[in-house]
């Protein structure tokens, strides 16, 4: 495959960057998007250019590193994380736009990479439950009913990557911040620190500068790990709760 990047550019922070274009040739449709992108940066380094600055980790779609607006969709055309995105998505010829993900909260550190510890500081805020050190309770020592525990694995499998926020219009965190309420809060080692949880962590995420839900589902719909959006309702429902009782 032969293709064109505009990919944008951008040396720090304080820059105001733009759009460069390249082209990549002998692209294999087997090829990740990622590794696409390494042969870019191989390119640009035989021909002394400055390589381009792209997140990465485990390349597995575990660790929610690689996310990128392709084409004006976060992570690309598929529902999966960027790393796991292959060149067989794409047609000989086409013209590909990549970019940061572009939300306040999530400043450009330098071309493709952003700062995403704003994630960071919300789990600080409260994303966590407090237990005694020591060794571990027995696996079944505390009874949680199927439903419960099945809604709280798969709200866990949320990676953090950040294209719920890039994906909204309004560059909101709630379906990230809804996935780790809902993760801790069907579980009964969650329940004595949930009220201030919630709490602590919607302050801390208004604090970041996300901005607010409206309902739209694009971050639903963009996420690679399929949080479902009733999660935000999980997360409304138990401020409210938490707002009558703290009163």
């Amino acid at each position: 495959m032969r293709l064109t990047l505009k990919i944008w550019r951008q040396a720090g922070p304080q820059d105001k960057g733009g759009f460069e274009t390249y082209t990549v040739d002998e692209i294999s449709e087997d090829m990740s998007f990622l590794e696409m992108l390494d042969e870019l940066n191989e390119q640009l380094q035989d021909a002394g250019q400055e390589p381009v600055a792209f997140d990465s980790d485990c390349r597995e779609g575990i660790c929610g590193m690689c996310g990128l607006m392709i084409s004006g969709q976060a992570h690309g055309p598929e529902v999966t994380t960027t790393c796991q995105l292959h060149m067989r998505s794409f047609r000989d010829g086409e013209e590909i736009t990549v970019e940061p993900w572009r939300a306040s909260a999530f400043p450009v550190i330098r071309d493709l990479v952003v700062d995403r510890g704003a994630f960071d500081r919300i789990i600080q805020a409260g994303g966590f439950i407090s237990v005694d050190t020591g060794a571990a309770p027995d696996a079944a020592a505390t009874q949680v009913p199927k439903v419960q525990a099945d809604r709280a694995f798969d709200s866990a499998t949320c990676i953090g990557c950040g294209a719920c926020v890039a994906a909204c219009p309004n560059a909101s965190g709630m379906l990230f911040l809804g996935s780790k309420i809902t993760h801790l809060g069907e579980l009964p080692q969650g329940q004595a620190e949930r009220s201030a949880r919630v709490v602590d962590m919607v302050a801390q995420h208004d604090h970041e500068g996300f901005g607010g839900c409206t309902n739209i589902g694009e971050c639903a719909a963009s996420c690679p790990k399929e949080i479902p959006l009733d999660v935000i309702s999980q997360l409304n429902k138990d401020l409210r709760v938490a707002s009558r009782t703290r009163r």
